[in-house]
């Protein structure tokens, strides 16, 4: 796939992402049993969680303007998915109420992830430290 291939991919995938994190709040109200963590009873980590998320989602669909440029964002969303769906899938493995979280939201976090992975230059996966 040729690198503007790669890029047009890379906006729409920015934006799909994007959105998707937006709408955890209705996935978790559709379908709490792959979306919301201890049966219901944190409210307040699910209310925070969707902040963060929404957050998240709104930078990256304004990032799709300019990928090259928000490379960073990328990286993140890229390996902090991968962070949060390695620890929710030890969680989920371990606690036999949570096991629906394995066909929920860590496959998709791991989805997610694939796809920015894929899609980003192959230079623009790991940002390195400045001095």
């Amino acid at each position: 796939m040729s690198e503007d291939t790669k890029e047009k991919y890379l906006k729409i995938a920015l934006v799909v992402v994007g959105v998707l994190f937006l709408l955890v709040y209705p996935l978790g109200l559709i379908w709490p049993s792959g979306w919301i963590w201890h049966g219901g009873q944190g409210a307040y980590y699910f209310q925070m969680i969707c902040g963060i998320y929404a957050v998240l989602g709104i930078y990256l669909i304004a990032a799709a303007r300019n990928p090259g440029e928000n490379r960073s964002l990328i990286s993140f969303t890229i390996w902090s998915s991968v962070v949060h769906a390695a620890i929710m899938g030890m969680q989920a493995l371990s606690d036999s109420g949570e096991h629906s979280h394995l066909v929920g939201d860590v496959p998709a976090l791991l989805l997610i992830a694939a796809v920015l992975w894929v899609l980003s230059p192959k230079g623009e996966r790991f940002i390195r430290a400045t001095a």
